[in-house]
């Protein structure tokens, strides 16, 4: 039996990979990519718009995503499922979090300074600038 050596982890600097194999370790934060099969867990403590990248579209091919509200207010923004609908927007609080479909586009706006969590497999993630950006 193996066992992993017990350490704090701050999640504001770095993030959680799970690995298919249940393996968990520490690791630098990614945008897109990483390992094969590994989950990431990230927290991250935003101030404004630019901070969590209102201004892209992004998108999981290979798995759903978590996105949670730890403290705060965030609105998540899905783009529209088929073409000529309408976006869909997702308030979230603190404590309050939405399940993204796989393959969804989707961005964030802030309502307040707020803590985040996402948990996804970031590996195939895209990344859209807006064309309709503010």
């Amino acid at each position: 039996m193996t066992t992993t050596p017990l350490a704090v982890v701050d999640l504001f600097a770095s993030a959680l990979h799970i690995g298919p194999d249940g393996a968990v370790r520490p690791t630098g934060r990614r945008m897109a990519g990483g390992d094969p099969g590994a989950w990431q867990v990230a927290a991250f403590h935003v101030e404004t718009d630019a901070d969590v990248h209102a201004d892209h579209w992004e998108m999981h091919p290979e798995a759903e995503e978590a996105v949670c509200c730890l403290a705060g207010a965030v609105r998540v923004q899905l783009r529209a499922a088929a073409p000529g609908g309408a976006e869909e927007t997702v308030p979230l609080t603190a404590g309050t979090a939405v399940i993204v479909p796989r393959g969804r586009w989707h961005r964030l706006e802030l309502d307040a300074p707020s803590d985040l969590m996402s948990i996804t497999l970031r590996e195939g993630t895209r990344l859209e600038r807006r064309t309709d950006a503010r």
